[in-house]
């Protein structure tokens, strides 16, 4: 058994319940696991190295060099995903409705977003301290989420063979998450983050404009 470096009382009750799951669950998690994988694979192989030249392009920084590591799982937390840091590294609910299909692809970009985010954290930040402004909780992650979204539009209508590309609801919208008390949020990213995204407008200005605006 591998040391995962957990506490022992942890690892003993894991341990013991391992063989129960085992026997009982595993195979069937691993079939679902599987077909995720096989549903989701050909969407990555489709547009994964067009959407990581492009988010690392907007944030203004590399895409990691080391491949991203995966994890896929039937259950991950309540959001049915998540991401931990050095390393870099992903689990995905293979089961959550939220994840499937094209959605999985933008789950996936979201994720991995989070560890080339450090640019746009760092000049959020910045910006509220020239203006002596406290710094807005959950913009930074805020405009991840609109930014995948965005982003994950052209290749929705690639692998959807002609849909209109307004058709695709981003995560942020469909879930509600701009209702949730990021509705100022929402309002700044469309007015300012936007037309940074279509290339009228520089970086810099829009963090600005987004802090001085909220």
């Amino acid at each position: 058994m591998t040391d995962a470096g957990l506490p022992k009382k942890l690892t003993e009750v894991l341990t013991g319940a391992a063989a129960v799951y085992r026997t009982h669950l595993w195979a069937e998690h691993d079939r679902a696991n599987r077909r995720w994988i096989s549903s989701v694979a050909p969407l990555v192989r489709r547009s994964g190295i067009d959407l990581s030249h492009r988010l690392a392009e907007i944030y203004q920084t590399d895409w990691p060099q080391d491949r991203i590591r995966v994890d896929v799982s039937v259950y991950s937390n309540s959001a049915g995903a998540y991401t931990t840091l050095d390393p870099l590294r992903l689990t995905v609910s293979s089961t959550d409705p939220r994840n499937q299909g094209p959605e999985a692809l933008e789950i996936l970009f979201h994720e991995a977003s989070h560890g080339i985010s450090d640019n746009v954290q760092n000049a959020i930040m910045r910006e509220c301290r020239q203006r002596d402004k406290p710094v807005p909780r959950d913009l930074w992650h805020a405009l991840l989420f609109y930014t995948t979204g965005e982003v994950i539009r052209p290749a929705v209508f690639d692998s959807e063979q002609g849909a209109p590309k307004t058709s695709y609801v981003p995560y942020a919208v469909r879930e509600g998450l701009y209702k949730r008390g990021w509705q100022d949020y929402l309002r700044v990213l469309t007015e300012y983050w936007q037309p940074y995204l279509d290339g009228k407008q520089s970086f810099d200005d829009a963090v600005a404009h987004m802090v001085s605006a909220l």
